[in-house]
């Protein structure tokens, strides 16, 4: 819930410069988050590409000249055009992200409800083949930049794993300090190394300028052509330089489509494709070097240092996924996909900007376990890209759909970008199925938990719903109750949060039948997530005095949007403050707060398996406190109510 935006002023000289350079700061903090991921794919992609199978891909001028071609126009389609160019205009009031763009298609689509419940799955697929890279991104980028020591200094090349171990453990130690923060902190050191592949690619590539020419699509087309099966094989480890541009979506509420696009254009995207070309150049000139080529791009003198830029960059390419992760688990609680989870809000001024703390650790230690199982990068390579290209595919089905309804795409239209984003995409993913049983189902086993995890506490929500509205009752018939017995009253403002206003609170009914009082002022509270990141304060509030305009009873419709923290207490000085409710904003500082609460037992054979309600039960038991969640005062709320059968 944001309050109304400040109104514009003139444009003046000092104005615009103050804007850009907000813009240019917001494009470093950027760089700090965004493209950790996507920015560090040339320590393994070329790599792992000269590797597969044994060296299925010679180390030959035509193959080599394929792949740069490949790699090269893989970004310019997927990341330049689909994300950057098309698909960040489909953002969602600001927000990006699978799960977003999944909203935004049911809200287009709302007038098909068998399509808008589909689309919701669709979803809850993307969101949950995200958490599946949000794991393996951090293992493979940080093992595979310390693995550097077995160039640079082989005598301890046997710390690796351990010095990998400290390295995720101080990422994940920091993340409670903000995206913004750590931003900024990674930004600059950003700008470094991409400065540093630019140069250490364009050394190279002025030697061998005939490497030049791996940029037309024509050597892709004639690898292709010529080595269909071997083809297909490297796509699987060619998709390994568009890794990250999922993350560069679910991002975009972080810090904007404008900053992000001209970090790529300006900085990221020359840096990448130089640094691409000079290992090709390398690889022409010693086939030998396909063993590590971008460390053996770099002059002996200078590979320790790149080592420890390189582990610092790997740091900061696990931010973006991480950060992703916070946004996406922030959606899917407000949306009620995910249980109730601590959500702290990190920046004042970004609304994107949140911190979990139970996402955060659980992430932690499925990249510890993971790095530990596999134990190297070229071996965690093969668990790698899978949830990737599952992630970009889902991305484009919805896309393909959105851009019918909300820009007008014709038929013809859609069909060539399905074409361009969805054959290539499809291609990747096809790539990338040989590898399941070599470690490519451990993101797919990762996607199933989530899976697993999202529809069950959906279908539990639901069951829960139809109980306590059992349990309730009218409310209608409650207050029309209250009226007959002449409850008394006693001085104050109690507030109840509660679904909806067609059923009693449990913790009102609870206060009256006991304690047989009521307060001055009853104000039954909803709060709604709207299917927007934010609600605008003007129409945050529906005021309803439930039939009888003087007896104290009232209900009150709170909107937030799905990346708006819902704090009741602050809505509800806002409210007063706007005359709706008839309470001064000082009075809300008295308000006790009643909380309907009781305990879930799984007791009835129908509705969802028995193993499914068990699992409910433990997501509820371990869920926040409504209190919590609702920014309630601790020390004047209250918890009561009775048990819930499902």
């Amino acid at each position: 819930m944001h309050p109304p935006a400040a109104p514009a002023k003139s444009s003046g000289a000092g104005h615009g410069a103050r804007g850009s350079r907000a813009l240019y700061l917001t494009a470093l903090a950027a760089l700090g988050v965004v493209f950790g991921d996507i920015g560090t794919s040339p320590l393994y992609a070329l790599h792992t590409v000269f590797t597969i199978d044994d060296g299925a891909v010679k180390v030959n001028e035509a193959d080599i000249y394929g792949v740069i071609s490949l790699m090269f126009w893989s970004m310019t389609v997927i990341v330049s055009i689909k994300y950057l160019g098309v698909l960040m205009r489909a953002d969602n009031n600001g927000e990006g992200g699978v799960m977003a763009l999944a909203v935004l298609a049911q809200r287009l689509y709302a007038h098909r409800a068998s399509r808008s419940g589909m689309l919701l799955v669709v979803g809850i697929v993307g969101v949950a083949l995200f958490y599946g890279d949000s794991i393996i991104t951090p293992a493979i980028s940080v093992l595979s930049a310390v693995e550097g020591l077995h160039v640079a200094a082989p005598a301890i090349s046997h710390l690796v794993i351990p010095i990998a171990a400290v390295i995720l453990i101080g990422l994940f130690a920091v993340q409670r300090f903000g995206t913004g923060k750590v931003g900024a902190l990674f930004g600059p050191v950003m700008v470094l190394w991409f400065v540093v592949l630019a140069v250490a690619g364009l050394g190279m590539v002025v030697q061998h300028p005939s490497v030049l020419l791996g940029l037309s699509p024509t050597y892709a087309l004639t690898f292709a052509f010529a080595h269909p099966v071997i083809t297909f094989v490297a796509m699987g480890a060619v998709v390994l330089v568009i890794t990250g541009a999922e993350a560069l979506y679910a991002d975009m509420g972080h810090f904007g489509r404008r900053p992000i696009r001209r970090a790529w254009f300006f900085l990221v995207f020359p840096a990448l494709t130089l640094n691409y070309l000079g290992q090709a150049a390398l690889l022409l000139h010693d086939p030998e070097a396909r063993t590590d080529p971008f460390f053996l791009l770099i002059p002996e003198w200078g590979r320790l240092p790149m080592v420890i830029l390189a582990t610092a960059a790997t740091v900061i390419a696990s931010q973006a996924v991480i950060s992703g992760a916070f946004s996406l688990s922030r959606q899917a609680v407000q949306l009620g996909l995910l249980p109730p989870l601590t959500i702290r809000q990190t920046s004042e001024r970004e609304g994107g900007q949140v911190y979990l703390p139970a996402i955060n650790g659980l992430l932690f230690i499925g990249v510890l376990a993971v790095m530990l199982t596999f134990g190297s990068s070229a071996r965690l390579a093969t668990a790698y890209g899978i949830s990737v290209t599952g992630a970009m595919v889902v991305d484009t089905a919805l896309l393909l759909l959105v851009a019918r309804l909300l820009w007008g795409w014709r038929v013809w239209k859609i069909a060539v970008a399905a074409i361009a984003f969805g054959g290539l995409e499809l291609t990747f993913l096809a790539g990338n199925l040989s590898k399941i049983v070599f470690g490519g189902w451990v993101p797919l086993l990762i996607a199933a938990v989530v899976i697993t995890v999202m529809t069950t506490w959906r279908r539990g929500r639901q069951l829960v719903v139809e109980d306590r509205g059992e349990k309730e009752g009218s409310l209608a018939k409650f207050i029309e109750a209250v009226h007959a017995k002449a409850v008394p009253r006693v001085p104050g403002i109690a507030v109840f949060p509660h679904p909806n206003k067609d059923t009693t609170p449990l913790a009102l009914r609870a206060n009256v039948e006991h304690n047989h009082i009521l307060h001055e002022h009853v104000l039954i509270v909803s709060v709604i997530t709207a299917r927007v990141p934010h609600v605008p304060m003007s129409q945050a509030f529906t005021y309803d005095d439930l039939g009888y305009s003087d007896d104290g009873i009232e209900h009150l419709t709170m909107r937030f949007g799905f990346s708006d923290k819902p704090d009741i207490p602050t809505a509800l000085r806002a409210a007063c403050r706007q005359e709706i409710l008839p309470f001064e904003a000082a009075d809300v500082g008295t308000a006790s707060y009643f909380v309907s609460r009781g305990a879930i037992r799984a007791m009835h054979p129908k509705g969802m398996a028995t193993w499914r309600k068990k699992l409910f039960v433990a997501l509820a038991h371990n869920a926040v406190d409504p209190a919590a969640r609702f920014g309630l005062p601790v020390l004047r709320t209250l918890t009561m109510g009775s048990d819930v059968e499902i």
